[in-house]
Order: C-alpha cells, then sequence, then structure tokens
C-alpha cells in the first residue's frame, strides 16, 4: 500500500538533499576540532527531514474517510523539532577558563535542525540558501569577527596576608600597566586575616588576562588570586 501513496523517489531526494546540507556543514564544524561535526551535523539534518516527511505525507500513513474532519499541520512538527534539538545544543556548550565555548557549534546545530525542516518539507530553494549562508557565517564571519575590537571582561579578586597588603593605587597602577580597566571595587577581610581586594575588570586583549596573571603571581606578598570569565 505504501508503495502506491508514497512517492519513494522524492523521499530519497528530501533525504539526500538533507544529508549532503547537513554533512557540509558538520565538515567546517570538524575542519575546526570542535567536538559536534560531520556526523552529528548529518544525523541532525536527516533526522529533522525524516520527522519533517512524517508530517508532510501524513495522509499517506494515516488515512481518513473525511478529510474534512481531520486537519493535518505540520507546522507542529517543525516547532516539536526545534524546541527537542535544544539539549543537543546544551550539550556542547562549556566554559574553558576564561571563555564559553560550544555557542557557534550549539547554533550550527540548531540551524542544521531548521535546514532539515526545509528539506523534509520540500523548500528546496530555502534550504540550499540556508545551508550556503550558514556556511558563509561559520567560515567568511571568522574572518570577519577576528578583525573586530572584543572586550573581554572578568572577576578579579586578589588576597594579601594580613598587614601587608598592596595599596589600592599601586594594584591598581599594575592593572593599568598590563591594559586592564578596573570597575565595581571592594575590600573584604576574611578569616586568618586575609585582606581581598575584588573588582571587575576589562581588557581589549585576551593575551592580557596571562600577563596579569603572571604579574600577579610575582607579587611575593600575594597570597592568592582569582580571575573568572564575567558577562557583560
Amino acid at each position: 500500500m505504501w508503495s502506491v501513496h508514497i512517492p519513494w523517489t522524492q523521499l530519497l531526494l528530501h533525504l539526500g538533499a538533507a544529508l549532503l546540507a547537513g554533512g557540509a556543514i558538520g565538515m567546517e564544524r570538524t575542519f575546526h576540532g570542535r567536538p559536534a561535526g560531520f556526523r552529528t551535523h548529518a544525523l541532525v539534518c536527516l533526522a529533522s527531514s525524516l520527522l519533517m516527511m512524517v508530517a508532510v505525507y501524513e495522509a499517506a500513513w494515516f488515512p481518513v474517510a473525511d478529510p474534512a474532519t481531520v486537519r493535518i499541520d505540520p507546522t507542529r512538527m517543525a516547532q516539536g523539532i526545534m524546541t527537542g534539538i535544544g539539549f543537543l545544543g546544551a550539550g556542547v556548550i562549556f566554559k574553558e577558563g576564561l571563555t564559553v565555548r560550544g555557542l557557534t557549534t550549539a547554533a550550527s546545530i540548531w540551524i542544521t535542525a531548521a535546514i532539515g525542516i526545509l528539506c523534509g518539507a520540500g523548500l528546496w530553494l530555502a534550504a540550499a540558501v540556508g545551508a550556503t549562508l550558514t556556511l558563509g557565517v561559520l567560515s567568511v564571519f571568522r574572518r570577519v569577527e577576528s578583525l573586530l575590537p572584543v572586550h573581554v571582561y572578568a572577576h578579579l579578586s586578589v588576597r594579601f596576608a594580613r598587614g601587608e597588603p598592596v595599596s589600592e593605587m599601586q594594584l591598581l597602577a599594575l592593572l593599568g600597566e598590563r591594559g586592564f580597566t578596573p570597575s565595581d571595587l571592594s575590600y573584604r577581610l576574611l578569616d586568618g586575616g586575609v585582606f581581598e581586594y575584588a573588582m571587575t575588570v576589562r581588557t581589549s586583549t585576551q593575551r592580557n588576562v596571562s600577563r596579569l596573571a603572571e604579574a600577579l603571581g610575582n607579587l611575593p606578598n600575594v597570597s592568592g588570586f582569582s580571575i573568572a570569565p564575567a558577562g557583560r
């Protein structure tokens, strides 16, 4: 019965297009060493296309005597796919040092699912344009992004043994020499007589973070310090 109602040639075209688009995006991610790469994106796009075809060709596997009594709404399947893909995107996001990695890969997984939906629905031009623009964003925009000025924010805390703290002016001078602009400066006296400066710092170069850590580590009266990423 299915061979009569379902156009198998067209179904294979849907799946092949989804596999090609997802694989192309995944290859770019694999080339840049991302954990979710070629196979992940190909499977996401393929699965989205399959699920969308379940909705598009629902009349073939769920025949009804009176079509007026049952309304088919394929957009509900698309909504479910885009909602469910969130767990996979969240799995590739992690914090590494002062940066949060995986956001671009999570976004690429999300848009790959959308491209799979377009392939499943047979919107070929939209799918092709979407895949082309996605590859352009991931490759060309990478070079553009590297040329843009970026501010790096971090929470800084520096601890000194009681009676041996560096003065506020000295600490601010050290930060200025390393290219940092401080704000929200606060002071604390901790257990054991440890004095702590805490603040938010901003710099325009990621390399300055390692320079600051090296400078603080070389101060003889520093009992400890912490540099943690901060969002703005």
